[in-house]
């Protein structure tokens, strides 16, 4: 069966069906760090985080929202979170795709961008714009079970995020563990966008470059990327790479 495969990342109906339903309609479970530390260090938990890393990794059962959920939120207690590690194996992912020309993909161009891939998730295994690149490498490699496996792992997180808040206000900001997931979140709803701007310690604002639907733009709580952050970083933000700069592919 043939689907097309947006590169604005529009949200698969099975995994984001709240996505149906209006921001003030949908479900809002704004992370609580008692219950996040509660349910994934415990061992009996249905959400321990090294379970919900492994079935994540593997890829052999299909993760719930609330599985993505914990697994997203909970990254924050893993030695592994570090978000101000530099990644370069996604900066060369997006070099990569630079050169790549999306109807002609060449074999060795695809598993070098999987290859890299791999790497980047070792730096953070969440990133919406790697698991967007992995989904097009794979399907474009004619692996079916891969590029739904990231496919599926794209809208997870994402929809991981939209339900901690509505974004619409900042009372009611999405609550990100990267500044980079703040605009591939943004860029997932097919919107362009501004330089954010900071409203306050915990929280930014991402104007859209014009109003759409009634809506200016979003808002964002950083507080977890602040408080990880070291002595010795100075704070900064790289924009996000457009979902939307390849044309829709088909795969069967």
């Amino acid at each position: 069966m043939k689907h097309i495969y947006q590169f604005i990342l529009a949200f698969a109906v099975a995994v984001m069906a709240t996505t149906n339903l209006s921001a003030q309609e949908r479900e809002i479970i704004v992370p609580n760090e008692e219950d996040i530390i509660a349910y994934t260090l415990d061992t009996a938990s249905p959400y321990y985080y090294t379970n919900l890393m492994l079935k994540y990794r593997l890829g052999n059962e299909p993760l719930t929202a609330m599985e993505y959920y914990y697994l997203y939120y909970g990254f924050i207690y893993q030695e592994a979170y570090k978000p101000f590690a530099d990644n370069r194996a996604l900066d060369d992912m997006l070099s990569i795709m630079s050169g790549i020309d999306p109807e002609r993909p060449t074999v060795g161009q695809l598993e070098s961008l999987i290859e890299r891939g791999l790497e980047a998730m070792e730096v953070d295994p969440f990133n919406p714009k790697m698991l967007n690149m992995l989904a097009y490498a794979y399907g474009a490699l004619d692996d079916p079970y891969r590029e739904k496996l990231y496919f599926n792992h794209l809208n997870g997180i994402l929809g991981a995020i939209e339900l901690s808040g509505t974004g619409l206000k900042e009372e009611d900001a999405w609550h990100i563990l990267m500044f980079s997931h703040a605009y591939d979140m943004v860029a997932s709803k097919g919107y362009t966008y501004n330089e954010a701007r900071i409203i306050s310690r915990t929280t930014e604002f991402i104007p859209l470059t014009r109003k759409q639907n009634n809506i200016k733009g979003f808002y964002f709580d950083y507080s977890r990327v602040y408080r990880n952050k070291p002595d010795d970083v100075t704070i900064k933000r790289d924009r996000t790479w457009q979902f939307n700069g390849l044309k829709p592919q088909e795969y069967k």
